[in-house]
């Protein structure tokens, strides 16, 4: 089997691709970065390009029988500093993208967002039928993409799969990028730098590690229902104080001083985000195998050698 994975040069990406090799898959990975290549799993294929670019969509999708798109231009904090770019940087070239992956036929796995769509959570954890009302740009993209997949499925035959994953962490993770608490909180405690709470506790978000997640992705792929919307998470709910006292025993002996800077709560921030992944795992047997700790300690080694 051949896999396209687009945007597979990133934390994500990275994981999932070593997941796909290990299954037995040839995996080329289309990223605009020009130096991505030495960062991939051995054994992947490398093209430089952007997704937006239609005659290389068709030319890959002639050589691949699925397609797994991760590629997004911004993250929920920037998504508020320019709406429009976050809008059309982003969903005009998937919506091509559907319609040429529909037009060949080919199978697509839709990374949405699980902790963006939904919004202020009535009921936790959230199941796929909740409501959804997102209260930021990237949510809004996120959810509109998915609907014109549906679209798609129905007016042109769109074979496809969506994914809404939890908080990911692990190793690979840069600090400071906007995404990630677990690797900023970290690189803060590292720095002898104040680790930032909004609020008494922080929010509540659903963390899971990334190979777990990386699993997941392949689970929905290769075992999903068509046209079907899936949660990924670990079902477990964290305020950014737990994760800060789980780090805490972690950082003896890195850190000379642990600051906790708490500031006001901010409205744009969903108070609570866990994610029910029950459909997931009824339909591909998935669940999460890494217990927190564990993804923890692995994230601070990595985070080590990548700090020198």
């Amino acid at each position: 089997m051949n896999t396209l994975v687009i945007g597979g040069a990133g934390f994500i990406g990275t994981h999932l691709v070593s997941e796909l090799l290990a299954a037995g898959r040839k995996v080329t990975v289309l990223d605009r970065r020009t130096d991505a290549i030495q960062e991939l799993p051995r054994g992947a294929d490398y093209v430089a390009g952007d997704f937006g670019q239609c005659q290389l969509i068709r030319e890959l999708l002639c050589n691949h029988e699925e397609v797994i798109h991760l590629a997004y231009t911004s993250v929920p904090k920037t998504s508020f500093e320019n709406p429009f770019s976050d809008l059309l940087e982003n969903l005009p070239p998937t919506v091509q993208l559907f319609a040429e992956t529909a037009e060949s036929g080919r199978k697509l796995l839709f990374v949405s967002s699980g902790g963006t769509v939904y919004g202020e959570a009535g009921t936790l954890p959230i199941r796929e039928d909740h409501p959804t009302r997102p209260i930021s740009p990237y949510g809004l993209t996120k959810l509109t993409l998915e609907g014109y997949a549906h679209l798609y499925a129905v007016t042109h035959g769109l074979k496809f799969v969506c994914v809404r994953p939890a908080n990911a962490f692990g190793p690979g993770q840069k600090p400071f990028t906007g995404q990630g608490f677990i690797a900023s909180a970290m690189t803060s405690m590292m720095r002898g730098l104040p680790v930032t709470v909004f609020g008494q506790r922080g929010t509540v978000r659903d963390y899971i590690y990334v190979g777990d997640l990386a699993a997941g992705i392949v689970s929905a792929l290769e075992k999903g229902r068509p046209s079907e919307i899936y949660n990924l998470g670990s079902g477990v709910g964290r305020t950014n104080m737990d994760v800060i006292e789980a780090i805490l025993p972690l950082m003896k002996g890195l850190s000379h001083e642990i600051r906790i800077e708490h500031l006001p709560e901010r409205a744009f921030d969903v108070r609570a985000n866990i994610l029910d992944s029950g459909k997931l795992h009824k339909d591909t047997g998935w669940r999460p195998a890494t217990p927190f700790d564990k993804g923890l300690l692995r994230t601070r080694e990595w985070l080590k050698d990548f700090h020198g």
